[in-house]
């Protein structure tokens, strides 16, 4: 690396930015720390290198990790030119045997054989980016898987933000080399027990993403007679799990998660005949993608098998996160079509808008409407619902015959949610998503009391 070229790449680091919190200077030493990461040839000293660069890139704001990252992945991608040479010379070799000419002798098929694999062989050279290095000189230093992980979260950060193709690029290349360097063969399943450490149990509290720990109360009840809770270590990364999953032994399948973090006492183990997945939680946004869940959920249920014989079922009760913001998204859009164009909902009147419908069936609309004068109003039946489903309170979960009158919609719709809605041809939903891509066959439970 040139001195002016570093100059060049610092200016274009810092165009733009009214305000900086790291020099210049400073820039140029992470830079130089990253090219030298890449580019030694002298492993002696690269430990050295690898930690001036990666507390080089803590030290950067944010702004500037992007436009390093950006330039990371433009500069130190693989050599096009390089490539399109190769491929040329490639298609220019003629394959052994392919003459009309007089068959070729053994040595010159050899001779020719020879010249492609030396081609193909330059080739797979020339198709791997330069960062690729990087990563791999980093997967093998201490605490530099766990930096790879930060180092992703923050390129998953700035696509989420604008798609950059080449950012874009580096970020499948790395994330293809996390899914190798986390195999299931590298993982450890560890059973995380009260006996653990500490600081290990912090972060089961710090990262459980689905249903929070109240206290240590909760977290030793989750941990004791009648829960399991198992989570894949791995050695570098010592002391934290990279995904842990929470389950609760029962005498029959639970309906709603209640039944399973208010079951005080939990029954015998022994009485036991179902495992319920009902919390999985991983740690690392940066390995986002990388599908360490169905891994853990199969090793778990080995485990079970073998250790508890009496258990027959195996089940996940799941929350279902994007219903709720799609319904309502729903029922606002329709509610207002409908106020708008004055539809009544007849079969014979197609004059409305071709994007209208009425997501309540008319049965379910009279005893909706019926139902809910007591708790609000409304134009129209989707209004009644939208506003009963927002309402700061829900006062309306007390009232038998309301819930009575939500169930039918509520589940039917929910159905359509799981079922028909879709994007890039899988389910919409990403915890359905993910369910669905380990076998799962899904079985609603009672969603009134629980949709607030």
């Amino acid at each position: 690396m040139e001195a002016n070229q570093v100059d060049d790449w610092c200016k274009v680091l810092h165009n733009n930015e009214t305000k900086s919190s790291m020099p210049r200077a400073t820039m140029r030493v992470v830079l130089e720390s990253m090219h030298s990461a890449i580019s030694l040839s002298k492993t002696e000293i690269l430990d050295s290198v690898l930690n001036d660069f990666s507390e080089g890139y803590f030290s950067l704001s944010y702004e500037n990790r992007r436009k390093l990252l950006e330039l990371l992945a433009k500069e130190y991608d693989l050599n096009r030119t390089q490539v399109r040479d190769l491929i040329k010379q490639y298609l220019g070799l003629e394959l052994p045997g392919g003459s009309d000419n007089a068959p070729s002798t053994g040595i010159e098929e050899e001779a020719c054989l020879s010249a492609f694999y030396r081609i193909e062989r330059n080739l797979r050279h020339a198709l791997k980016p330069a960062y690729e290095v990087l990563f791999e000189r980093l997967n093998t230093h201490p605490g530099g898987l766990k930096f790879l992980s930060i180092l992703r979260a923050d390129i998953l950060s700035i696509l989420a933000e604008e798609n950059i193709v080449s950012l874009r690029a580096l970020d499948s290349y790395l994330k293809e080399k996390l899914s190798t360097w986390l195999s299931p063969a590298t993982l450890e399943l560890h059973q995380i027990t009260w006996d653990d450490p500490a600081s290990l149990l912090e972060k089961i509290v710090a990262y459980e993403a689905v249903h929070p720990i109240s206290n240590l109360i909760d977290l030793k009840r989750r941990l004791g007679l009648g829960r399991r809770c198992f989570g894949y270590l791995h050695p570098a990364i010592p002391g934290e799990p990279l995904i842990f999953i929470e389950v609760a032994l029962m005498k029959n399948v639970a309906q709603t998660v209640q039944e399973v973090l208010w079951d005080d006492p939990p029954s015998p183990e022994c009485e036991a005949t179902s495992a319920l997945f009902y919390s999985i939680s991983s740690t690392q946004p940066g390995l986002q993608g990388i599908n360490l869940g169905r891994f853990l959920i199969k090793r778990v249920i080995t485990l079970v098998k073998r250790e508890m014989t009496n258990i027959s079922t195996f089940a996940t009760l799941s929350p279902i996160p994007g219903y709720m913001q799609w319904l309502l998204s729903k029922l606002a859009s329709q509610s207002k079509l409908s106020e708008g164009e004055d539809i009544q909902h007849s079969p014979a009147d197609t004059s409305g808008s071709t994007f209208w419908e009425n997501i309540l069936e008319p049965e379910e609309e009279r005893a909706l409407m019926d139902a809910s004068v007591e708790f609000t109003s409304g134009k129209n039946s989707m209004e009644v619902l939208f506003n009963l489903l927002t309402s700061p309170n829900h006062e309306w979960t007390s009232s038998d015959k309301l819930l009575s009158a939500l169930k039918p919609p509520l589940m039917r719709l929910c159905a359509r949610y799981l079922l028909q809605e879709k994007k890039r041809g899988k389910a919409l939903d990403s915890v359905a998503n993910f369910h669905l891509q380990n076998g799962a066959v899904r079985h609603l439970t009672q969603v009134c009391r629980t949709v607030g």
